[in-house]
């Protein structure tokens, strides 16, 4: 009767132990890095750079959404004839076990009218929504970085208002 008391806990130990794995694993997508770049004025919209490191199927981003800003955008930076402009994104490939990057000179988001309190705080809550069978959404705290030197910010002389967002709050 000991030796299969003894059995049986041995067995539930196995099987808690396998689960246990699972339960520290933690999301199989997500967002490991980011930071907000203020405009270098008040009326000039901030820049949002970020990593997404991808689970075992491709996915797409295919919004960003923050409560505490007026309206948030992926947009992508090209060179066309010799011009870099600014094309609105409506999705980003995140490649299975691969990772998806908005960065300085390429895909980024743009931020209009971030609320004063988040400023304040120095972070602001955002949610990254990805297309795959249960429509994930990661939320991801950015740390924002206050404005640069005039002149120095990514989108200089661009045009921030032009077209609609994919993402608008």
């Amino acid at each position: 009767m000991k030796a299969l008391a003894i059995a049986a806990l041995a067995v539930a130990t196995f099987a808690i132990g396998g689960c246990q794995e699972n339960l520290g694993a933690g999301p199989q997508l997500n967002v490991v890095s980011g930071y907000i770049q203020m405009g270098a004025t008040p009326d000039r919209p901030a820049v949002g750079y970020f990593t997404v490191e991808g689970g075992p199927q491709p996915v797409e981003l295919v919004a960003v959404t923050a409560d505490l800003a007026q309206r948030v955008e992926m947009h992508e930076s090209v060179r066309e004839n010799g011009v870099v402009t600014m094309k609105p994104l409506a999705r980003a490939a995140v490649p299975a076990k691969g990772k998806l990057e908005f960065k300085q000179g390429g895909k980024h988001l743009m931020i209009w009218h971030i609320n004063g309190a988040a400023v304040r705080a120095g972070k602001l809550p955002m949610a990254f929504v990805f297309t795959n069978n249960n429509n994930d959404r990661i939320l991801f705290d950015m740390p924002i970085k206050p404005a640069p030197d005039a002149g120095a910010a990514d989108h200089g002389g661009m045009d921030h208002d032009a077209g609609e967002g994919a993402a608008k709050k």
